[in-house]
């Protein structure tokens, strides 16, 4: 497994200042995000497995357990995840944050089974999602994740560390918002937008990035991964990154979504096929009421978060139709949206990385069809 060059002193002192960008993020968290709940179902276990306040796991099935972070406690996990685990062997879900977000999983398998990792599943490349690699690397324990999770990571991450240039070019424009803002609204976006830039560009810099070894291939999925008296099974969907994947357990009517479903929050659409994304939750209501959904970020839940998202999602897309159909410039329409009383519970991490570039990515499938 390829690492980045190993810990400096700019390093150590990078992770350190994460710190301060991690407690402001948090602050802007959805309250579902940060509070610990799951739906009323028989199937979830009352007391959790193991807790250190950054994350939780619970047995949520037969074999399969769930891992649910809370950022405000600690931003080693950031990122839901868990684990599914027959007589012969267990599938790891999820890189999350850090290195300890990573060690969270296996030390919670371990309570439980002994039996042999076949693999450690990113669901996509995204930092929140990967930089924990580096410990199933140590464990030598494989590391799977969609054929261009590697590429991006090496691309978006690992190209930027050792230099200001790209943090700088993110974080300018995002810091001028701030001090530009006219009412509380916009300085709330605005702060948002730069914590969670300050959070991905300082742990960047301050993380050992290892590339998942495994790569799937998405024509070669539907997998199904036989771990002994349980099965899982890896699907890839599109929608918030180019390299999502999913991990069900279809004879319990339980799916891990990585963030391809977020719960409480407007979902992150930097790198979103919105159109797309809509179909995939068109998708995820087909797995039916009974289905237990551990989505990337929040509470385990329902269909009703699914229900909630693809609103979410259609929301913004019919405002930007309309803004764009009357030829409104995007940098207008992002500024026009306002959000409906019904979302008035639904927080964000980052207003531009959730609301505005939805709007943006929705205009750019439109003008391309027009070519």
């Amino acid at each position: 497994m390829h690492q980045s060059t190993g810990w400096t002193r700019r390093n150590f002192l990078s992770s350190a200042s994460c710190l301060g960008a991690a407690l402001a993020c948090a602050r802007y968290l959805p309250a579902a995000l940060r509070a610990e709940s799951a739906p009323q179902d028989t199937r979830v276990s009352a007391m959790p497995l193991l807790d250190k306040g950054f994350a939780s796991a619970r047995k949520i099935g037969d074999g399969v357990y769930a891992t649910i972070a809370d950022p405000t406690k600690g931003m080693e996990a950031l990122s839901n995840g868990g684990f599914v685990v027959g007589k012969d062997a267990a599938l790891l879900i999820e890189g999350h944050m850090s290195p300890a977000g990573a060690a969270f999983e296996h030390e919670a398998l371990r309570m439980v089974s002994q039996a042999p990792v076949r693999a450690a599943l990113d669901t996509h490349y995204h930092f929140d999602h990967s930089f924990g690699n580096a410990f199933y690397g140590a464990q030598n324990i494989s590391v799977w994740a969609h054929k261009q999770a590697a590429p991006l990571i090496v691309e978006r991450y690992a190209n930027r560390q050792g230099t200001d240039t790209a943090a700088a070019a993110l974080l300018a424009p995002l810091e001028m918002r701030l001090r530009e803002a006219k009412d509380e609204t916009e300085r709330q976006h605005a702060q948002s937008d730069v914590n969670l830039a300050q959070l991905m560009t300082q742990s960047v810099q301050a993380t050992v990035i290892a590339l998942p070894n495994h790569p799937l291939d998405p024509a070669k999925l539907p997998m199904t991964v036989d771990l002994g008296g349980v099965k899982a099974v890896i699907e890839t969907y599109p929608g918030h990154s180019p390299t999502d994947l999913i991990v069900r357990v279809p004879e319990q009517n339980i799916v891990f979504t990585g963030d391809l479903l977020f719960n409480g929050a407007y979902p992150v659409t930097l790198d979103a096929s919105m159109s797309a994304w809509i179909q995939t939750l068109d998708k995820f209501a087909a797995f039916g009421k009974e289905m237990l959904f551990v989505p990337g970020h929040g509470p385990l839940c329902g269909q009703e978060a699914v229900a909630m998202e693809r609103d979410v999602l259609e929301d913004i897309g019919e405002h930007a139709q309309k803004m764009f159909k009357a030829g409104v410039p995007v940098e207008e329409a992002k500024r026009r949206y306002a959000p409906p009383e019904r979302f008035k519970d639904l927080r964000y991490f980052s207003w531009e990385f959730s609301v505005e570039l939805g709007i943006e990515k929705f205009y750019g499938e439109w003008k391309s069809t027009k070519k």
